[in-house]
Order: structure tokens, then sequence, then C-alpha cells
């Protein structure tokens, strides 16, 4: 079992800086997510931790040993692909034993280990077959099989759940947490997918353009995100944003025209050190736009919408509204299902949970009613923006 540290990461292309300046320290037996949008790094960052890829600066560790110049084979990690990687001519017992017997691992321990892998993951009956014979999700689980063989310190995951359908994607998250808890084991996981990376991971680290935007638990990062790219980022549906200024007289009020003018408390404003007549950034999650019909909700203030599309998903509905030509999605209970699209309705917002931003930096001002000094920063980036990358 071992931690894993980044320590001031570069990963450099002429033209091109893919990882900027990355730092991040991985606790022994935790299950880490790295998510990010096509481009970000994070598959980069995870292929210079496995050594498939040369660190231009700075250190990985695992443990502590620092790994920048060991081979791959001899940093005692295991990878599992997006595209499986199996051997078509071998069964599923021999998969799973090939890298043992790579390594001249005695054939007693290599079938104890391949029949104890086999046991945790239900591929039992399975053995004898070959992959083709196998369905996605039964081929994910030999990949991961024939990393448990291996008994590493540390587990890497590169979007092993891309190639399966959406039930088979929710199942095979279950398993891999399961293994998890029964491994104790250090798990990092490449992801592009947020609702995976808020379901599975202890903590998250979120990369933009080779730069770590923010690292912390599922909860903080929704409660609190450091900048508008966190925000929108993480949370589904994405939080609505609106360019408002801050104005009122004799009362403090958000407002942006087209009738959109809401009241909001003072400590707010103080919180965030906004001014009368500054503009300013402001976020509000789909679950704190309410039906305002109901009761519980006479003391928020209100904007007249005009519905665009409803989309009833049974547990919850979502509405899309405008206020004047400005978007916005909400998040409603069941109760709300009879609204109907072109109907103008009336909103109630919780301005309590409002998020406000800096419009030049993107940093948070205030994040659901924490200022930003309660919010870790963001490191500044030393390197010009990347370009493109996987």
């Amino acid at each position: 079992m071992a931690s894993v540290t980044y320590e001031h990461v570069y990963k450099r292309y002429p033209g091109n800086v893919v990882i900027t300046d990355m730092s991040a320290e991985i606790k022994d037996k935790e299950f880490v997510v790295l998510v990010g949008p096509s481009g970000s790094g994070k598959s980069t960052a995870l292929r210079m931790l496995a050594g498939l890829e040369e660190i231009s600066d700075g250190a990985v560790k695992i443990g502590d040993r620092t790994v920048n110049d060991v081979a791959p084979k001899d940093r005692d990690i295991a990878m599992v692909f997006q595209s499986y990687a199996l051997y078509p001519h071998m069964s599923v017992y021999d998969n799973l034993s090939f890298g043992l017997k790579l390594r001249k691992t005695p054939k007693a321990e290599i079938d104890r280990r391949v029949r104890e892998a086999a046991q945790i993951l239900g591929l039992e009956p399975f053995l004898d077959r070959k992959p083709k014979a196998l369905s996605g999700g039964q081929r994910q689980r030999v990949a991961l099989g024939r990393a448990i063989v291996r008994q590493p310190k540390v587990f890497l995951m590169d979007e092993p759940l891309s190639n399966l359908d959406a039930k088979l994607r929710v199942q095979t998250r279950v398993q891999i947490l399961k293994l998890h808890q029964r491994l104790q084991t250090t798990f990092i996981y490449v992801t592009h997918d947020q609702v995976e990376a808020m379901t599975m991971g202890d903590r998250i680290v979120v990369l933009n353009n080779g730069i770590v935007q923010q690292f912390d638990t599922p909860q903080t990062l929704y409660e609190h995100p450091v900048n508008l790219f966190v925000a929108g980022f993480i949370g589904s549906p994405a939080m609505n944003f609106l360019n408002v200024k801050v104005g009122g007289d004799g009362q403090a009020a958000l407002t942006a025209g087209d009738g959109f003018n809401v009241p909001v408390p003072e400590r707010l404003l103080s919180q965030a050190g906004a001014d009368r007549g500054q503009e300013v950034v402001m976020g509000i999650r789909p679950e704190d736009l309410k039906d305002a019909r109901f009761p519980g909700r006479d003391d928020l203030p209100k904007i007249r919408a005009k519905v665009d599309v409803v989309e009833n998903m049974g547990s919850e509905n979502f509405v899309y509204f405008s206020v004047g030509n400005k978007p916005f999605t909400a998040r409603m209970d069941p109760r709300s299902s009879d609204i109907q699209p072109s109907q103008s309705i009336d909103v109630a917002i919780d301005t309590g949970h409002i998020h406000l931003f800096d419009p030049k930096s993107e940093k948070a001002l205030v994040s659901r009613g924490a200022p930003a000094a309660a919010v870790p920063a963001i490191k500044e980036a030393e390197q010009a923006q990347p370009q493109q990358v996987r």
C-alpha cells in the first residue's frame, strides 16, 4: 500500500504545455478521481505516474520513492485501460495469469491469486471462455482481475467504463467501489464524467487546460467551488450563471434588467466584498430555483419566468425557462409536473445559496454563503495555456 505525490509536475512538448505545475498528495488507501473535460491533461497525469509518459519537470512519488526514472514494470502499479486490452486467443484464466507467468511466479501462487480474483469479481463460471464469448461488462471485469492478481501498491484506471452502456456503467461503478473497500489499496481513477467523479471519489482533482483548479472532497467542490470553471463543471444540470450588478435603493439586490431584480441579504455582499454598482457573476444551482406556489417559499424573492421546456424525470422535473432572454434551468420536485411549455410561472430563488464570482479573474467572491477566504486558492499558472491534449 502506498501514497502518491505529484510535486510541481510539468509535461511539455515543443510549443505545448500539457501539465502546468501539478501538485497533489494522494493518501494511502484513498480513492482519488482525476476529472476534467477532454483535453484537460488528466490521462497525461495518470500516464506519467504509470511511467508511460516522461516527466518534463518536478517529481512523482509512490510512497517515499521518487519514480521519475523507474521503469513502469518496477513501479508496483497496475493499470486498467479503456479498451480492456485482453488477449483474444487466451482464455479468461490465461489472461488473468499471463502477467504473473512473465514474472515467474510459482504455479500454485498463480492459481491461488487467479481464483481469488475470479471469486471477487464473479468470473469463476467464465475462466475457460475466450474474451469474444464475454459481454462488455464481463470483459471489463477480466481487465480489473488482471490488475488485482498483481497485488500492486496503486491501481490506475483510465476511463474504464466509457465503453459500457448506461446501466452497466452504474453496476460496474458499484463493483469498483466494493473492490476498493475490500482491497484497501490506493485507487486513482480518470474520467470526464463528473457524475462518476462525484459518486466514486473520496477526493477529486479537477483539471482544466493542464492546471489543477481544485482538489477536495465532492461535497466541498459542489458547495464551495473556487472559480467559475469548477462551479460550472461540477453538478448536473450545471449551475446557472448570470452577469448582474449590485444595486438597490436601501436594499441590497442583484439586477440584470428584463425584470431580474433579486433582493439578497446584506451579509452576502459584505462577505463577497462587493460594493453597490459593482458587476459580478451570480451562480445559482438548479435545485435552488423553486416553484413559488408551494408552502415554505413565501419569504423567498421571486422572478417571473416563461417556461421553454419541461423534462419529466419521474422523481423530479427539469424546467428550462427564461427571464427576458436569459436562460435558466431549475430542478423541481414532482409537484411541479403540471408546468407546461410557454406557461408563465413565478420562480422562488433561495438567496442563501447564491454564489458570486469576479467576472475578470473568475474566482469565487462568495461560494454558497462561505467567503472566498474560506476556500482553498488556486495556484497561479506559470506557463502559457496549453493546447488540446488527451
